[in-house]
């Protein structure tokens, strides 16, 4: 029989569900990345961590759009790919967040403590020819948790 009378627990007593953390940037190795962290989310119980960064640039590129601020344009581009990666079936576990900071640098930070951390073997710039990208290979030498490099 359950005592009813007993006050609810507190959060800090309640058990923390597992982590995995993707790095998104809209790049279809972004999405597939998000695909693979549902799938491990379901076979861990874990939750799934979104994230996408932004920076101010070093210079403005073809891809930087003075009008728009690019804090939001990380936000949309996070919540499209949350669209193009899972459709209408987004992950119940699922939230999406982002941060300001290299990409590399923010996604080590958060891999502390967590059970995974997933990324993109190429996102959106650098040398096209190159077999990973710099926030990926920086990721897979630096991560406090094991790395998943997805194609």
């Amino acid at each position: 029989m359950t005592d009813t009378n007993q006050p609810e627990a507190d959060a800090a007593e309640q058990p923390i569900l597992p982590r995995i953390i993707v790095g998104v940037d809209g790049s279809d190795p972004s999405l597939q990345a998000l695909r693979e962290a549902a799938r491990f989310a379901r076979l861990l119980g874990a939750g799934i961590e979104a994230i996408a960064t932004w920076t101010y640039p070093v210079s403005p590129g073809p891809y930087t759009d003075a009008e728009q601020p690019l804090e939001q344009l990380a936000k949309e581009t996070l919540g499209q790919a949350l669209v193009d990666a899972y459709g209408e079936d987004r992950p119940h576990n699922l939230t999406a967040e982002v941060e300001y900071g290299q990409a590399a640098h923010v996604l080590v930070q958060r891999s502390e403590g967590a059970e995974m951390l997933i990324v993109g073997s190429r996102g959106r710039g650098g040398f096209a020819g190159l077999l990973l990208g710099s926030v990926s290979s920086a990721c897979a030498a630096h991560a406090k948790c094991p790395v998943l490099i997805v194609r």
